[in-house]
């Protein structure tokens, strides 16, 4: 009786890899990997979706059977609480907000996310909006995605490039399945994740876009996200206008990312996460509390807003005395915008997971439909709140996000209103450029351009930021001690192929540096061999770098010093040099190989 063979899971994928290279091209595999994720993404994005539907409609029955929405001041809470306790009890380590995760990710850890965020998104999103977080699930579903793209990549072994290439895939399927906007996803991969690819990559991410959103159709039906009605199309008469609700919608954007990065500071200042926990969950329970519209994602109050009905500002029976009087409906509007924004940092201080594409839709769709109610009841011009309401929401998407294509696209393919398609470009163009000349960066963004860890669509930037210093150090200078005189710095020169010594101690402390060019005229003087020491001759550089600075840093200080080579120093110990030259080959192959097909 033969022996049967027990293969392991690594020999069974060596063997397939094996086979995969002799029979399958990188296109044909990556098409395949493509569509792979894509359904994989699609039901992330179906398990989120449902999952935060049966918590939500959970809590809600709790709360009608209790009467007068207490529960609104506990619920949030209770799933910030339940959140954070996943995190550092259940997963042990933390879970990052979803885009900006997958932007870290792109920038600083070669396309490579943790597998945890595969499932952990899902898992805290859930619970954070499913009890009332005044949050989105676009970004939990976008990291989950990621997540899913980038360990594919890595258990079958693809290089930056590929791994790359996957992340866009999974980004644009995760956004096509949980808004059912192809379309738009694939301009979000382009425009958000920075992606600055060639023509034949966007091939898998239509397979990927088109995969995700069909299995999202599968589950949850081919019916519009903000199914609309357009019953009167863009009239040149309203340009103005809609110019405008670009300006506003832009200046609302600044508004929300100031405020943002505010709170984000204020819970950053408070030491525990017990302190954290408690401001933020009693502070979103009493906003919930005051304005139940502000729960969870707000999809079902974005309809209402769609369709110019505002009675949700008056669920609050402290209200309901106001509803016909015009001031106060108008007041309460502009009120649940700016605390829209407020109810969204909290969550996210206080330990939330969640994104900002529907807090942004909310409040871009209640500024259009606030501007077009306002306009009209001046008599200044009767203006469709429908129409202003979908433009309102593109021009907010492109203001926060700094991506008017996104929004262009996004809300044409979520409403189905693509009639609005201009009015839609006017608004989104103008809200863009009013947030751009206040806001560098979105909100996405901000923490990764501080820090120069952001990716862009310039190549050139592109390399610097990913390119590693610590790759490029040199460490074949001749070393020669702080003790040691002249006659000992000749043998080492004789051996030496480099015109510079470094200076080094026993502990690798750099005292200073010698050139050639400084003893040149005293090196064939042997009278001096045992008179003149090292400790005279050396010099200590006025320009070194660290480790840990930047490519973009490096660049610098060779602009700056117009020196051919920069000592690399970490806390005081010599570690060795990067000269211009290597510094410089290095950029321009890690170019090529970016650039080029996948």
């Amino acid at each position: 009786m033969g022996q049967k063979k027990n293969l392991h899971p690594e020999k069974l994928l060596g063997k397939f890899l094996k086979w995969r290279l002799r029979h399958i091209s990188n296109r044909q595999f990556i098409m395949f990997l493509s569509i792979l994720i894509g359904i994989a993404s699609g039901l992330g994005a179906v398990a989120i979706k449902n999952s935060v539907h049966f918590i939500s409609v959970l809590v809600q029955d709790i709360i009608h059977a209790e009467g007068p929405g207490y529960i609104f001041l506990f619920s949030p809470i209770i799933g910030i609480l339940l959140t954070v306790l996943f995190i550092k009890y259940v997963l042990k380590r933390p879970v990052r907000h979803g885009i900006p995760n997958v932007l870290y990710a792109l920038s600083k850890r070669k396309g490579r996310i943790r597998s945890h965020n595969m499932f952990s998104s899902i898992v805290t999103s859930s619970l954070t909006v499913g009890f009332g977080g005044s949050v989105g699930l676009e970004g939990p579903t976008v990291s989950t995605g990621a997540a899913i793209g980038s360990n594919i990549g890595q258990l079958f072994h693809l290089n930056f490039r590929q791994i790359t290439l996957l992340l866009g895939c999974a980004s644009a399927a995760a956004m096509s399945a949980i808004f059912k906007a192809p379309v738009a996803a694939i301009v979000f991969a382009l425009e958000v994740i920075m992606l600055d690819l060639t023509l034949s990559a966007i091939v898998p991410l239509l397979m990927a876009s088109a995969s995700a959103v069909l299995t999202s159709y599968l589950f949850m039906g081919q019916q519009l996200l903000y199914p609309v009605n357009i019953r009167t199309t863009f009239e040149i008469n309203d340009l103005l206008f809609y110019i405008l609700l670009g300006i506003i919608t832009g200046l609302v954007a600044v508004y929300f990312t100031k405020v943002y990065l505010y709170i984000e500071r204020l819970f950053g200042k408070l030491k525990t996460l017990q302190s954290r926990l408690l401001a933020g969950g009693l502070g979103l329970g009493i906003l919930l509390f005051f304005f139940p519209s502000l729960y969870g994602e707000g999809y079902e109050i974005i309809n209402r807003i769609l369709a110019g009905d505002v009675s949700f500002l008056f669920d609050q029976q402290i209200f309901s005395g106001l509803r016909t009087y015009w001031p106060a409906v108008a007041g309460l509007m502009l009120l649940m915008i700016g605390l829209k924004v407020v109810a969204t940092s909290i969550t996210f201080g206080s330990g939330g997971v969640g994104g900002i594409f529907a807090p942004t839709l909310f409040i871009g769709s209640s500024t259009g439909l606030l501007f077009a109610m306002l306009i009209s009841h001046m008599g200044i011009a009767e203006l469709s709140e429908q129409n202003f309401a979908l433009a309102g929401m593109g021009g907010l998407i492109a203001g926060v996000l700094h991506a008017p294509l996104t929004g262009l696209f996004l809300i044409a393919d979520v409403t189905g209103g693509y009639e609005l398609f201009l009015p839609l470009m006017i608004t989104a163009a103008i809200s863009f450029a009013t947030a751009k000349t206040f806001v560098k960066n979105s909100v996405y963004t901000h923490q990764l351009a501080q820090r120069k860890e952001l990716l862009t669509h310039d190549k050139d930037q592109v390399a610097l930021t990913l390119m590693d210093v610590t790759k490029l150090i040199e460490t074949d200078f001749s070393i020669i001690s702080p003790d040691a005189k002249l006659g000992d710095l000749v043998n080492v020169v004789s051996k030496a192929h480099r015109n510079l010594f470094p200076v080094v101690d026993n502990q690798g402390i750099l005292h200073g540096m010698v050139k050639m060019d400084d003893i040149r005229n005293i090196i064939f003087k042997p009278d001096l061999y045992e008179t003149v020491k090292v400790n005279d001759l050396m010099y200590m550089p006025e320009y070194f770098i660290s480790p840990d600075d930047s490519m973009e840093d490096l660049v610098e200080i060779f602009r700056t010093s117009g020196r051919f080579n920069i000592a690399v120093i970490d806390k005081g110990k010599y570690l060795g040099f990067i000269s211009r030259a290597n510094a410089f080959t290095a950029y321009r192959n890690f170019v090529k190989r970016f650039s080029g097909e996948y």
